[in-house]
């Protein structure tokens, strides 16, 4: 108005003769009195800025006006000023966090929560060279954040999304600190070729493969290395991204035919901050063995040896962890960093066993050149001690430490006569004794991670380079005393060295390009990938000791007796490399932001195949139909709706090392003086010519739909999906006589895995002071092997009286490793058993291992400054075969001076009656367990030093529902027989635990 008035007194003032110098006065006066009325137009607006979810301010945020150049940045305390005009808009941006754009109005006073993009699932996924917006995914991609991750005690990056995601199963083989896990997403496709996703860190692939050694002792049996994944700190972690159908994991060619796993570490944001977090937890086990106390033996006809021990006692603890984490970091546009120092020191609830960590971790990048070039580094550091136990996988009629436990007499003292230990003879060993005469220790060093740097070209244009490095020293060293009374260890004493080093290399090269035209975006994206895996290991082997000491043992193998004809010293080494070469290309398409269109293209060269077939060819292509843009779909009941079909290629190559042409490796030199001789090294050959060997390949079909009602209260997906891999990697025992004792094959069968997925995320509630998050997911998969000529057996089963046993089989019109057992009827008169469908192992209808269906169900409380998280997960539809109990809960062994569990007695068992493999130690798996609870509190300080303090406690397995009679339902002991692999089989594991923690997360 002010304006309009202004215009209309100059027109006035030309069009008049008069100009004198009151006329001058007044227009001077006029223009002051406007320019004073358009200046009023500006108001102030002050704010504060801050993490959603999060009280405390974010510094350094950059506040600016839409369409012109002011602009400001928040102080230190998240708090803003600036002078705005009326009906203007303020953008709010900060590096690590969604825009946020605020329309101002009559407003004087806006406060701002920023969501963290890491957090913000809705906005940002990783999918492999690159980043898209969910709402753009054509693929099916699963991702979780910190916010959703298990809490407690966390060893490993698999243990924070287990059961979270749908159609991504994760098994925890045993209970041992840094014990080994199973990670299945969409089903099992492979059996020879590894069927565990790839997980790539920051950008690096990893090669899978053992970091650390296993362990194999006469007497002894066979014991699993630890974890390779052990190193990486979970508390460095901000987010995890599950690519699960091939048009999301085409992209990784031949190594994402069982999914990939997107690891991406946290990054510095804002002000410099210190972050420092502890907590102290302590574990219990969950369930011991019902077995018979030294009076219930006695009454049930046992041996008296005078004695009472339970020896479950003796071996089991409250084991404590504790860990902290440092980290610092901050910044801005131009920028950030983050440094982070981690401890994790964590007790095994069996005596002895223990893991320490202690890790570095680096993550930054720096712009230069006007924006122009951003040069980065994640480095990650990490040293890794482990105590193990003489827990082992497949140890016979001896048994290994656990199997003592459940079989030694109660009435036995643990001590003898001048505090000796008791040790009744070679097959029977004392737990106690076994445990401390025994010695079992690991040292990992591990460092990954890359530096890359990313240069625009021109506008829409931009070259990455990355150099990535994976490498890794690992020793373990093992000892078992001559004083322990066990088969080939009594009296002669034996040490075993492993070491193992991998020098893992990665150079990428890519292009990407965008461009917005009228009514169609594009990207583009085309590069070039080489990796070498280089990997080196030594085993040394020593018996006939002069000393019981087990450090002595360890430390100087020269203290065995190698006179001749009394012990041997066996050295043995050997080195291998592979590599892969490989092209990939990705273009996205979007047409009136409704229809997108996604092609890749990988083209992977790998040392492991023979010329014939060196090369494989990995395709993709996936669309996506925002259902939502269009007219007909009611807005009032939908705030997204969204329609996805994919169909890819994917490879698998997962085989031991340089198997596909005549090849030559150094073995090494070995002295045996107890047969008098001396094996000189060289070159052996260790393959022959293989030049046909080609890639295992999976073809995946996935159809989904993404949809949002009651203005997204309620949103989720439903994903279709069938999967068939072929050409199966095999090793086939090959006819004697021949060069080699097995050939690699391509099986000319399919495994076909077929399923369906719901994700389900609600919000209950959402109120001021009270909300209610409910979180859900729910797949289901059925597996089958098809078109497979032939039959392969696998699940060994020991035990006495089981030699060559096994229970199951693979098998065309069968699942794999579906159970191949006698049908077991109950015992006759005779205490025999009785099999009416007869004497003979047959399979059981499709019994399988593998579950049909796996969940998880979150609720997520928020009350004022409390916080309360309850996740409960379940599978469904397996079985599980108890070992356990075929080698050690029989009346047979009763008969012999062993104990058993309580229901043995009176069972009906005769005591001669043998304990063939069969359905009556075959149970249903199924099983709902409550995960994970955490319960947290923001204490509201005012201290200028603290900006955050969170305080909380955790429960993780704290209840199971399971009619399972072992110790646990999510349980795989390695069963494998001529190398093909097993799957829910339970033997002696080691126990899972109970565990509570407490601690405390302060920001300074």
């Amino acid at each position: 108005m002010n304006n309009h008035f202004y215009r209309w007194f100059c027109r006035s003032m030309r069009q008049g003769a008069a100009s004198n110098s009151l006329i001058k006065v007044v227009v001077m006066a006029v223009t002051m009195f406007v320019s004073m009325s358009m200046n009023a137009q500006d108001r102030t607006v002050t704010g504060k800025v801050t993490e959603s979810g999060d009280a405390s301010g974010l510094p350094g945020v950059s506040v600016a006006v839409k369409g012109t150049n002011r602009g400001t940045q928040t102080d230190v305390n998240g708090t803003y000023k600036i002078s705005v005009p009326d009906n203007s808009t303020l953008i709010f941006t900060f590096i690590g966090f969604a825009k946020q754009e605020v329309s101002v109005g009559s407003r004087s006073v806006i406060n701002v929560a920023l969501i963290s993009e890491t957090k913000a699932l809705d906005e940002v996924v990783v999918v492999g060279y690159g980043t898209v917006k969910k709402k753009d995914v054509t693929g099916s991609v699963s991702a979780i954040g910190a916010k959703d991750f298990n809490k407690g005690v966390v060893s490993s990056p698999e243990q924070l999304m287990q059961g979270r995601v749908a159609g991504v199963q994760i098994t925890q083989a045993s209970g041992e600190p840094g014990g080994g896990i199973n990670v299945r997403i969409r089903g099992t496709s492979s059996v020879r070729g590894g069927n565990n996703p790839l997980f790539v860190i920051d950008g690096v692939p990893l090669s899978g493969d053992n970091t650390s050694g296993d362990g194999e002792s006469s007497g002894v049996g066979r014991q699993p290395a630890k974890n390779p994944l052990n190193f990486m700190n979970p508390d460095d972690i901000a987010s995890i991204d599950i690519l699960k159908d091939a048009s999301a994991t085409a992209i990784y060619g031949s190594r994402g035919a069982n999914g990939v796993v997107l690891i991406t570490t946290k990054k510095g944001k804002g002000k410099g901050t210190l972050d420092y977090s502890y907590s102290h937890g302590i574990s219990k086990i969950t369930k011991r063995y019902d077995l018979l106390s030294a009076s219930e033996y006695i009454a049930a006809g046992g041996q008296n040896q005078k004695g009472t021990t339970d020896w479950q006692n003796e071996i089991f603890r409250t084991a404590k962890t504790d860990q902290h984490n440092f980290s610092y970091g901050g910044g801005d546009q131009s920028g950030s960093y983050r440094f982070s120092l981690g401890y994790m020191s964590q007790e095994g609830i069996i005596q002895k066993s223990k893991m320490d960590r202690y890790s570095v971790g680096f993550n930054g990048a720096k712009k230069f050149i006007n924006d122009k070039l951003t040069i980065g580094s994640n480095l990650n550091f990490a040293s890794t001690q482990d105590v193990g136990v003489p827990v082992s996988e497949n140890s016979g009629f001896t048994g290994d430490l656990l199997a003592g436990v459940l079989k030694s007499n109660p009435t036995l003292a643990v001590y003898g006569a001048g505090g000796k230990y008791n040790q009744p003879g070679i097959t029977e060993p004392n737990p106690v004794a076994f445990l401390n005469l025994s010695k079992d220790n690991t040292n990992t060093l591990r460092a990954l991670g890359n530096i890359n740097a990313e240069l625009q070209l021109f506008k829409g244009l931009k070259f990455k380079t990355v150099l990535g490095f994976d490498k890794s020293f690992s020793s373990r060293k093992s000892a078992y005393s001559k004083d322990l009374i066990i088969e080939g260890v009594g009296g002669l004493g034996r040490a075993y060295v492993r070491d193992i080093e991998t020098d893992n290399k990665l150079w990428e090269n890519y292009f990407t390009y965008e461009k917005e035209f009228k009514n169609l975006s594009f990207t583009g994206l085309l590069g070039y990938s080489y990796q070498s895996f280089d990997r080196y290991s030594k085993q040394v082997t020593a018996s006939n000791f002069r000393t019981s000491d087990l450090d002595l043992m360890i430390n100087n193998l020269g203290s065995a007796d190698n006179s001749a004809g009394k012990g041997s010293l066996i050295q043995n080494s050997n080195s291998a490399k592979d590599e892969l070469q490989s092209y990939f290309g990705r273009v996205n398409l979007a047409f009136a932001n409704k229809y997108l269109f996604t092609g890749t293209l990988r083209v992977d060269g790998s040392s492991k195949f023979g010329g014939n077939n060196k090369y494989g060819y990995f395709p993709s292509f996936a669309f996506k139909w925002k259902l939502f843009e269009e007219s007909f779909v009611p807005r009032e009941v939908f705030s997204d709706l969204a329609f996805r079909v994919g169909y890819g290629v994917t490879g698998n190559q997962e085989i031991p090392h340089n198997l596909y042409d005549r090849r030559d490796r150094y073995d090494g030199w070995s002295i045996n003086q107890s047969a008098t001789n001396i094996e000189g090294g060289g070159l052996n050959a260790v393959a022959f010519n293989n030049p046909n060997l080609k890639w295992e390949t999976t073809t995946s079909v996935n159809i989904g739909l993404d949809f949002a009602i009651l203005k997204s209260r309620l949103s989720g997906s439903i994903d279709v999906y069938q999967k068939n891999t072929k050409d199966l990697l095999f090793n086939v025992v090959s006819a004697q006589p021949a060069p080699t004792p097995f050939v690699w094959k391509n099986l000319d069968t399919d495994i076909q895995n077929q399923g369906i997925e719901l994700t389900l995320n609600g919000t209950a509630v959402d109120a001021k002071d009270f909300s209610w998050e409910v979180l859900f997911n729910v797949a289901y998969n059925n597996n089958l092997v098809k078109n497979l000529k032939g039959t392969y057996d696998t699940g060994e089963i020991n035990g006495q009286g089981l030699s060559g046993a096994f229970a199951q089989r693979i098998a065309e019109g069968q699942p794999l490793f579906a159970f191949f057992l006698r049908q077991f009827g109950g015992f006759d008169a005779a205490g025999n058993s009785i099999y009416p469908d007869g004497d003979v192992q047959k399979f059981l209808d499709g019994k399988s291992p593998l579950p049909k269906v796996t969940g998880g169900l979150t609720n997520n409380f928020k009350y004022k400054n409390f916080d309360l998280s309850v996740f409960f997960n379940g599978v469904f539809g397996n079985y599980i075969y108890s070992n356990t109990a075929n080698a050690f809960f029989t009346q047979g062994s009763f008969a012999n001076g062993r104990n058993v569990v309580k229901n043995v007695i009176g069972n009906g068992e005769g005591a001669l009656n043998a304990p063939d493999v069969s359905t009556r130690f075959l149970e249903k798996g199924d099983f709902v367990r409550l995960q994970n609870l955490s319960l947290g509190y923001k204490v509201k300080t005012e201290s200028k030093v603290i900006s955050n303090l969170r305080i909380f406690v955790t429960g993780q397995n704290l209840l199971t529902f399971t009619n399972y009679s072992g110790q646990d339902p999510e349980v795989s002991t390695n069963k494998s027989l001529n190398g093909i692999p097993s799957f829910g089989i339970d033997y002696t594991a080691y126990p899972r635990a109970r565990t509570w923690t407490i601690g405390a997360n302060i920001s300074f």
